[in-house]
C-alpha cells in the first residue's frame, strides 16, 4: 500500500517532513490530495488543444503538492469531509503553477521538474498567457467557494505580484538588504502557504481564532522552509540536495548566511577571506567557489542562520496552541521538527 507521498506506509514521514503518526489522519489526507490530483486534470482543461496541453505539462510533472497537503491537514481540525476542502485546495496549487510558469520565463530556466519548462517548449508567450490561464481557472474555482475565498485568493495573488517585483527590482532606498530579503520571502513564498493552511480550516469550518492561528503557521512556516532550502544550498552534498552545492553562490542571488556574513564584522582571518570573496558577486572561478563553500560552512554567519530558522519554526509550533493536541497538529508540529533540523 502506497502513503501519502508515494512511499511505503511503513516510513510515515512524507518527502517534504510531514511525519504522519496516525494511520486514520494519513488515509483522510490521501483521499484529500488523490481528488485534487484527480480534480486539478480536469480544471486545467480547455477547448483548446494548445492551452490543454501547456497547462497539464506542469500538472503531469507532478510536484510535491506541499499546499494542498497543508489544506488538508488544517482541515482535519474540523470537517475535512467538506467538499469544498478539495476545491480550497485545487485554488492554491493552480495559483502556485501559475507562478511556476511566470517565475521560468523571468529566470529562463529549460528545466522544471526533470521535463522541459514550457517556456522552452513552447516560448515565453505561451508560457506567460499558460500562467495567466491558470491564475484565471484558480479565481473561477474560489469563486465557487464564495466572496471571502475570492477575497483572500486576490490578496494572496497581490501579496505574490509585489514580492517578485521585489525581488526583481532590489531593495527600496534606505532599505537594508536583510530586510528585503525577508520581505521578498515573505511576499513570495509565505503568502500562499499562509492562504493554504487558512482555506483548510475555514473550509473544514473550525473557529475564527483557529483559522488566524493556522495562517500563522502557514506563514511562518513558509519563510522557515525557504530559509532551510537556502542553508542547504550551501550546507548539503549534492546527492543529499538533488543539486550542485552553491548553486546561489555561483549565480550571485544572496541568501541569509551570505547577508549575515557580509555585514559582519568580525575580524578573524576567515571572516575577514570570505568577505572579500562574497564582495565580488556571482563566484564563477571554481576555485573561490570552493574556497566560499568551506568557509561559509565554518562561519559564525552560517550558525546565526540556523538560528534564525530555529527562530522561525519555533514561532510557528508557538502559533499553533490554541489547536486541539490531535494527531493533525501532531503532523504540522513534526515539520517544524524537521525543518528545523535539516540543516543541522
Amino acid at each position: 500500500m502506497i502513503g501519502v507521498a508515494g512511499r511505503e506506509t511503513e516510513q510515515t514521514r512524507t518527502s517534504i517532513g510531514v511525519d504522519f503518526a496516525d494511520a486514520g489522519l494519513e488515509a483522510g489526507v490521501g483521499r484529500i490530495l488523490a481528488a485534487v490530483e484527480d480534480e486539478l486534470r480536469q480544471t486545467v482543461n480547455s477547448a483548446d488543444p494548445l492551452v490543454s496541453a501547456a497547462a497539464r505539462h506542469l500538472v503531469d510533472a507532478g510536484g510535491k503538492r506541499f499546499r494542498p497537503l497543508l489544506v488538508a491537514l488544517a482541515a482535519h481540525f474540523g470537517d475535512q469531509s467538506a467538499p469544498e476542502v478539495v476545491k480550497a485546495a485545487i485554488v492554491v496549487e493552480l495559483t502556485h503553477l501559475a507562478t511556476l510558469y511566470h517565475d521560468d520565463v523571468m529566470d529562463e530556466a529549460s528545466v522544471r521538474r526533470g521535463a522541459p519548462s514550457v517556456n522552452s517548449r513552447w516560448g515565453n508567450v505561451v508560457a506567460i498567457l499558460t500562467g495567466d490561464y491558470l491564475f484565471a481557472r484558480a479565481a473561477d474555482v474560489a469563486s465557487e467557494l464564495g466572496p471571502d475565498a475570492v477575497r483572500i485568493q486576490a490578496s494572496t495573488f497581490s501579496r505574490l505580484v509585489h514580492g517578485q517585483i521585489a525581488e526583481t527590482s532590489g531593495p527600496h532606498d534606505g532599505e537594508e538588504k536583510l530586510v528585503h530579503y525577508l520581505r521578498v520571502i515573505e511576499q513570495k513564498t509565505g503568502s500562499l502557504i499562509a492562504t493554504s493552511a487558512r482555506f483548510g480550516g475555514m473550509f473544514g469550518g473550525v473557529t475564527p481564532d483557529q483559522v488566524n492561528a493556522l495562517a500563522e503557521y502557514g506563514e511562518t512556516i513558509g519563510i522557515a522552509f525557504q530559509l532551510s532550502d537556502d542553508l542547504l544550498d550551501i550546507a548539503s552534498e549534492s546527492e543529499q540536495s538533488g543539486k550542485t552545492p552553491g548553486t546561489d553562490l555561483r549565480e550571485g542571488v544572496p541568501t541569509l548566511p551570505v547577508l549575515y556574513a557580509l555585514a559582519s564584522d568580525d575580524g578573524d582571518e576567515a571572516s575577514v577571506r570570505l568577505r572579500e570573496i562574497l564582495a565580488t558577486g556571482p563566484i564563477t572561478d571554481d576555485a573561490l567557489h570552493a574556497e566560499a563553500l568551506v568557509l561559509l560552512r565554518e562561519s559564525s554567519a552560517f550558525k546565526r542562520a540556523r538560528e534564525t530558522v530555529r527562530s522561525y519554526t519555533d514561532r510557528a509550533r508557538s502559533s499553533l496552541a490554541v489547536l486541539p493536541d490531535q494527531p493533525a497538529r501532531r503532523a504540522l508540529e513534526s515539520l517544524c521538527d524537521f525543518i528545523a533540523e535539516r540543516t543541522g
